[in-house]
């Protein structure tokens, strides 16, 4: 009896594995959006060497740095996008490069856009991952990425100085 019940539970958990296996995501991804619904770009993330790789492509911005950062709830009600909280900081960290403990999770490089307004940055958020763990961005509640309308200062905490919320996006799975 014992041993058809371990076979029976070993049959169990190979038909399980699979389904398992495919409900973690192999990428994500998030369309931004301005305050009035105008879609200016795409971000994407990928697993990549201890991290996540991501990628942001925006255009019609104002040319010049601009904040960009990872906001701990993945939501971007308009117009202001409040509702994506503060940043995204599993490790209670304060903010910026400058920050004795090291930057928090959300932290990333300031968007650059040029004159004609179009602006790519491709970095390696390390540690993160896409799942719904401590480090994951896809955890109960999700992740927004979001543009503000001035650079960041890379110390001042909590946000880095960067003004207003001009687009966000809702990190999904893909």
């Amino acid at each position: 009896m014992k041993r058809s019940t371990t076979k029976l539970v070993a049959i169990l958990l190979a038909f399980q594995l699979p389904a398992a296996a495919s409900a973690i995501s192999r990428t994500a991804s998030a369309t931004l959006i301005r305050g009035d619904g105008t879609a200016i770009g795409q971000a994407s993330l990928t697993p990549k060497d201890g991290g996540l790789w991501l990628e942001v492509d925006a255009r019609t911005l104002t040319p010049g740095a601009h904040g960009l950062h990872l906001h701990a709830v993945g939501t971007c009600t308009a117009p202001d996008f409040v509702s994506a909280g503060g940043h995204w900081n599993p490790r209670e960290h304060r903010h910026g490069a400058e920050a004795a403990d090291g930057a928090h999770m959300g932290d990333l490089p300031n968007l650059v856009a040029d004159d004609a307004g179009n602006a790519h940055l491709a970095v390696l958020v390390s540690m993160a991952a896409l799942d719904g763990s401590e480090m994951g961005v896809l955890d109960a509640d999700g992740t927004a990425i979001v543009i503000h309308a001035g650079p960041d200062d890379y110390k001042t905490d909590p946000s880095g100085n960067s003004g207003a919320r001009v687009a966000c996006g809702v990190v999904k799975a893909n």
